[in-house]
């Protein structure tokens, strides 16, 4: 199984409830789409920050996920976002994660989030820590 069928099996619900479509996966990359639908919207109808915040902090957790050894967990502890532009309702929001450090006690990743066509419209760089499976 490839790391982009093992997150679509994962059955991740909050990602389920933004309408996130993982499209690409693996242990350097994670890239994902969506849609910005009304309930994702402020006034005047564009994508809310907070949603905009957490598409990035699905994608960087999901790529700490496939980089986490066996039976260990994820949880973010630190997230900075630099918002660029609005993202307007309808718009298909492309988002791509790389790692910038993957340590054993952190990960930290940076996220960029653009218009299918290309306009930016944020940047997130967030911290993971990794918790150790329990024995």
């Amino acid at each position: 199984m490839d790391d982009l069928d093992r997150l679509k099996e994962l059955k991740l619900p909050f990602s389920d409830l933004l309408g996130i479509e993982f499209v690409h996966a693996d242990k350097e990359r994670v890239v994902a789409e969506l849609i910005v639908r009304a309930e994702l919207c402020t006034r005047p109808a564009i994508m809310h920050g907070g949603a905009i915040m957490a598409f990035a902090d699905t994608l960087g957790a999901a790529g700490t996920i496939l980089n986490l050894p066996e039976g260990a967990v994820t949880t973010t502890i630190e997230s900075k976002t630099n918002f660029i532009a609005g993202a307007p309702l309808g718009a298909r929001l492309v988002g791509e994660a790389l790692p910038v450090h993957r340590g054993r006690r952190t990960q930290v990743w940076t996220t960029r989030i653009a218009t299918a066509e290309g306009r930016l419209v944020a940047i997130v760089t967030q911290t993971q820590m990794v918790l150790e499976a329990k024995t």
